[in-house]
């Protein structure tokens, strides 16, 4: 019997899932069939792989040296198709986003720069997931954003553009709020307001939290997902930090805060020296969106923003 690729997955299998029972489910045969399969590889090899014991199956010594030697040529197995598979199908580009106005712009720039090239999209609330999908392989560039005080883990090896060192974060809020009437909002103005924030965006309840503290503040905060938020802000009953680029909404004030307390690095994360180009489309789709919502606008003109510069 010679060993083929399937067999390796299956040895591989077995022991990530600890039992033939949860193994054969997961490689869609039947355990008998899989049993079966496993005496063939031991006898092949002249040795046993696995312990079978009551409560699963544990590789022996040489199981694990089998083992070891049969990941990394399933990896370079799946490398080599994933590489052959992008050969056959054309040039493609895997972007990765947290929520941003600047998508919709960036994408149309890449389309237009490149209308040959497959442009996918994730979004994910999670900046640090999808850094550790563009450390894997999964995407080709991920936009970020990373809040001030709560650091990212970025994997070792990808390098990272700044689009912006210090995004201020806004405050939204009810058109009928009384601080709704002026251009900038104190902190102090809103802590007697419910705030409400997404806890599965990193780093936003802690930033948040940062921030309350060095204000003296201690306003009531309730967790919910963007969706929920947007009702509680309308209907009155909550307040919420927001994007700058966000609005303008006929029901939803967006004002800055005083002194701006709360605030992102926005970031693009790739491989090393790839993908200078999707940086330059970004930054002008940025400063698209930017321009076009009056509140930020004047916050950059007042703060002579270099992303003003054409």
């Amino acid at each position: 019997m010679e060993l083929e690729v399937r067999h390796l997955r299956a040895l591989c299998a077995i022991a990530d899932a600890g039992s033939l029972h949860k193994a054969a489910r997961q490689l869609g045969v039947s355990q008998p069939s899989l049993t079966t399969q496993l005496r063939r590889i031991e006898r092949a090899l002249e040795g046993e792989l696995f312990l079978r014991e009551r409560t699963g199956c544990r590789p022996t010594p040489f199981g694990r040296t089998v083992l070891g030697r049969a990941r990394p040529l399933l990896a370079e197995m799946a490398a080599l198709v994933a590489d052959a598979r992008a050969v056959a199908r054309g040039p493609r580009l895997r972007i990765g986003s947290t929520a941003s106005r600047a998508l919709p712009g960036w994408l149309r720039r890449l389309h237009r720069r490149s209308p040959e090239t497959e442009t996918s999209l994730v979004v994910d609330v999670s900046a640090n997931a999808l850094l550790r999908m563009v450390d894997a392989g999964q995407l080709d560039v991920a936009f970020v954003h990373e809040v001030e005080g709560c650091p990212l883990r970025v994997p070792p090896g990808l390098e990272l553009r700044v689009l912006m060192e210090r995004e201020p974060q806004f405050v939204s809020m009810s058109r009928n709020h009384p601080a709704a009437r002026r251009p900038v909002v104190e902190l102090r103005e809103l802590a007697a307001d419910r705030w409400t924030v997404d806890p599965s965006v990193d780093g936003e309840w802690d930033g948040l939290r940062r921030v309350f503290a060095g204000a003296g503040v201690d306003p009531p905060v309730l967790h919910a997902d963007y969706h929920t938020a947007t009702s509680l802000i309308v209907s009155g009953e909550a307040v919420a930090p927001c994007q700058p680029t966000s609005g303008p909404r006929d029901d939803m004030a967006i004002r800055p805060l005083s002194g701006d307390p709360l605030a992102v690095r926005l970031l693009l994360a790739s491989r090393p020296g790839a993908h200078a180009e999707v940086y330059e489309d970004l930054r002008a789709a940025y400063r698209e969106a930017a321009l076009r919502t009056a509140p930020y606008r004047a916050w950059l003109h007042h703060h002579a923003s270099p992303l003003l510069a054409a």
